[in-house]
């Protein structure tokens, strides 16, 4: 058993290719607080479940592209706004996206154990955002977010943010794509949730081709990122390996990548021997835990929840020992995706300026990310992708042990359990000491 747990009170993101990818829907208002009414005078309005759709970058527009797999919700209520429901008796009423309704960065350090950290740690560090094509308006959304939040400015003119294209250019940039711009808004606020006071680098690819995104992650370690999100996966390829080799061999640098949001299956670069992969949980508050909050495995139907699997190409990295794999598993570690539990995110291009709450393993990436950096420098010649490894089993990991993404002849790799699970890899951050080595 885990002694008390540090920093508590007492008491397709990812990416897929063409034709993989879930198809997008019209883009809904998400439900926020509007004209209060009694809880007792509704009561099935606490109980409404939360919908979602993909993001429009979940379809890619070209062959041979990647897709992004986060999701956005457009009604009923997410975990954030029954737990306000319970705490002020007011029940949430569909409005115009004027206040958030999913998880905050309290919310996030306190599920993880990062209050103090996030408090002390990450100046000087640089969080880098791999996506694709430009979000004009990335600068303007996050200053509202970090504003509501209390968090300090990030902007260009105060050298906190930065945002650049695959050639390091900060004024010829890619074409704008709302989707992509969508996605960006989720991946810059949790880098910023996690590690308020990191620096953030956003770097855009030409487009959502393997080639262009791994060039950009190769720019933003050029540009000195020692922290890289990548929230993007597609099916496998006998080109994974030489992916690896021209994109990912970073030592000294945490590249996180997500796990893929189509349930059991393994996808690259979550792949990669190289990576972090990052799988997906459902999270909720837990008031009979001494850690005060609690999470499964995220998975909605047979086709949607975290991905996990056995990879078909890259070989098995060193600090990995489960045996029902010969080659790479995927993930290493995990956090919170489940759109019903999702975070709160703003967002204002192409779509009505305003809050909304999203999910997908395209969170999940970000906030560990921001984990690793609150965690330290890596070593110059380590991969940050074992340090988890070192203390599993330990107090330094929540350990996910219920819930599955869906059925498999290998039960681990799909199916939560005590220790080392697909879905969940070795759980979620207690604390930042499971993310340095």
């Amino acid at each position: 058993m885990r002694s008390t747990p540090p920093d508590r009170p007492s008491a397709r993101s990812g990416w897929r290719r063409l034709g993989t990818a879930a198809a997008a829907t019209a883009a809904l208002l998400l439900a926020g607080f509007g004209t209060a009414v009694q809880a007792d005078a509704a009561p099935s309005a606490t109980t409404a479940k939360a919908t979602w759709t993909a993001t429009p970058c979940a379809t890619p527009k070209h062959k041979g592209e990647l897709a992004c797999n986060s999701y956005r919700v457009t009604g009923g209520l997410t975990a954030y706004q029954k737990e306000q429901a319970k705490i002020t008796g007011i029940t949430p009423k569909a409005a115009d996206a004027a206040t958030p309704s999913g998880y905050g960065p309290t919310d996030l350090r306190s599920a993880y154990g990062l209050t103090s950290a996030a408090t002390s740690n990450g100046a000087g560090e640089t969080i880098a955002i791999v996506d694709a094509y430009n979000d004009p308006n990335a600068e303007a959304d996050l200053a509202t977010y970090r504003s509501y939040y209390g968090l300090s400015a990030c902007t260009t003119a105060n050298g906190c943010f930065k945002k650049v294209s695959q050639t390091g250019s900060t004024t010829s940039l890619p074409a704008s794509d709302t989707g992509w711009a969508e996605e960006i808004s989720l991946d810059l606020d949790m880098a910023s949730a996690v590690c308020p006071n990191c620096n953030i680098l956003l770097v855009e690819a030409t487009s959502a081709t393997m080639a262009n995104l791994g060039t950009a992650v190769n720019r933003a370690v050029t540009l000195g990122a020692k922290y890289v999100s990548n929230s993007y996966g597609g099916s496998e390829s006998s080109s994974d390996t030489s992916y690896d080799s021209s994109y990912f061999n970073h030592a000294g640098v945490a590249i996180t990548v997500s796990a893929g949001d189509s349930g059991y299956g393994a996808e690259y670069p979550a792949a990669s021997k190289y990576v972090t992969s990052v799988g997906g949980t459902a999270l909720a508050k837990a008031t009979s835990t001494t850690r005060g909050w609690s999470e499964t495995v995220w998975k909605t139907s047979s086709t949607e929840g975290t991905g996990s699997g056995c990879s078909a190409y890259d070989t098995k990295p060193t600090w990995q020992t489960d045996t029902g794999c010969t080659r790479r598993t995927i993930s290493d570690v995990s956090a919170v995706a489940d759109p019903a539990t999702g975070v709160s995110v703003y967002d204002s291009y192409g779509i009505t300026a305003g809050w909304y709450t999203f999910g997908g393993t395209s969170a999940s990436s970000p906030i560990i990310a921001g984990v690793y950096a609150l965690a330290g420098t890596p070593s110059t010649s380590s991969y940050p992708a074992s340090f988890p490894y070192a203390k599993a089993g330990t107090s330094a990991l929540n350990d996910v042990t219920s819930g599955n993404n869906g059925t498999c002849s290998t039960t681990y790799l799909c199916t939560a359990q005590s220790g080392y699970d697909g879905p969940t890899g070795l759980g979620t951050p207690e604390g930042v000491s499971a993310f340095t080595g």
